[in-house]
């Protein structure tokens, strides 16, 4: 029963991540939601920057702290490991619930593209940006990454296993294909507002640094095959492999 109970756990953390995804590309899209990047009122305009400031800190606290070994050895004490990585896709879920819900939109402009077919390159990307990002998931085992897999194994009486590092399609040009994903989407827009700027350039640092202590744990657990792999790949920017 107890297992029962974890899957479905495991399924309902992935259900509220996926409609959280799809929720972000309307936010940072303006597209079809009631409170966006640049649209919906909260709170008024008084110390909005501070606040959107401070809710893509908690957004980066959360991942960076949570996502760390360290963190992962001490928490498991406390939240079974079959449904360790679902509860950090919730609080990750959360986060950005919250930072939806309470963002404050700067609407002055930046840049505002006129142009029909210059508009609509950008917005093409925008959405490319996206299906970067979730392609990529489903290169390195999407469900494994939102911790279906866990749940599943743990129902069926199934031992985790290490993951085997693989370097499959984008993964050969960029080694980190998902962030490239995230910055492609959070820069290519049309209309660019203060709030949206103060988004991009927020995600964006957070982006680069959340890189670092990745690979620090990447090195941690695969070692020299990984520092290999650093020499041959291109971090962020697409390039042809340097492996001879």
């Amino acid at each position: 029963m107890k297992k029962l109970v974890f899957f479905l756990y495991g399924v309902v953390c992935y259900v509220i991540f996926f409609v959280t995804f799809l929720y972000a590309i309307g936010f940072v899209g303006n597209l079809a939601v009631p409170k966006s990047i640049d649209k919906g009122y909260q709170g008024g305009t008084a110390y909005a920057w501070l606040v959107d400031i401070l809710l893509l800190s908690l957004f980066a606290l959360q991942h960076s702290i949570m996502a760390r070994p360290e963190f992962k050895k001490w928490w498991t004490r406390f939240v079974p490991v079959a449904i360790e990585r679902s509860t950090y896709v919730l609080f990750a879920s959360a986060s950005l619930i919250l930072l939806f819900a309470f963002w404050r939109p700067l609407t002055d402009v930046v840049w505002d593209v006129q142009n029909s077919m210059l508009s609509g390159l950008l917005t093409g990307l925008y959405f490319f940006g996206w299906f970067i990002v979730l392609f990529g998931t489903f290169l390195i085992n999407h469900f494994n990454l939102f911790g279906l897999q866990q749940v599943y194994n743990n129902l069926n009486n199934r031992e985790p296993g290490m993951q085997s590092f693989v370097t499959p399609l984008l993964y050969k040009f960029v080694r980190h294909p998902i962030m490239l994903g995230f910055i492609i989407a959070f820069w290519a827009a049309p209309y660019m507002s203060t709030g949206h700027i103060l988004f991009s350039i927020g995600t964006t640092a957070y982006i680069l640094i959340a890189i670092q202590l990745e690979e620090r744990d990447m090195v941690g657990v695969y070692g020299a095959e990984y520092k290999r792999y650093q020499r041959e790949v291109s971090q962020i920017i697409p390039m042809p492999s340097k492996k001879h």
